[in-house]
């Protein structure tokens, strides 16, 4: 897949992560302009997505699509809070614990995800966001472990 397409596939699901009536809404295109902007049609091929649309969209969907994708790009890891532990992290044991929990929902998600003998796109997300999740709870871990160590 070229860089173009692969920026056009990310533009197309942060519109419909917004809605493409909200998308108009919030940025003040039209249906055709949003939709030339990850149109794979041969005369949109130079067309992408302004930056301040972007950002207005972003701002209103439930995962930053486009940064994401650009990041994956550079081969930057993003890590994207979306979920709120209930309490800040106190200590490795902790850390430990939601660790497994964490691990656990990963496993189960994969279980289902691959129960019918590939992943589909919305399986691959869910699997990314654990992934990512686990990724926090790591980095939570590590820093207490730096801590405890000084």
């Amino acid at each position: 897949m070229s860089v173009a397409t692969y920026l056009k596939k990310h533009s197309e699901a942060l519109v419909k992560d917004v809605g493409i009536e909200a998308a108009c809404a919030l940025t003040g295109k039209s249906k055709a302009t949003l939709g030339r902007y990850y149109s794979d049609s041969e005369e949109h091929d130079d067309r992408f997505m302004p930056i301040d649309v972007v950002a207005q969209l972003e701002t209103a969907s439930k995962f930053p699509h486009v940064t994401a994708a650009l990041a994956d790009l550079r081969g930057i890891t993003l890590s994207y809070d979306t979920e709120r532990r209930n309490a800040p992290s106190t200590g490795v044991n902790q850390d430990v614990v939601a660790l497994a929990q964490r691990f656990a929902v990963l496993m189960s998600e994969y279980n289902q995800a691959i129960g019918d003998g590939r992943i589909s796109i919305n399986e691959a997300k869910r699997l990314l966001r654990e992934t990512l999740a686990i990724q926090q709870v790591l980095l939570d871990m590590k820093l207490n472990l730096e801590e405890e160590a000084s």
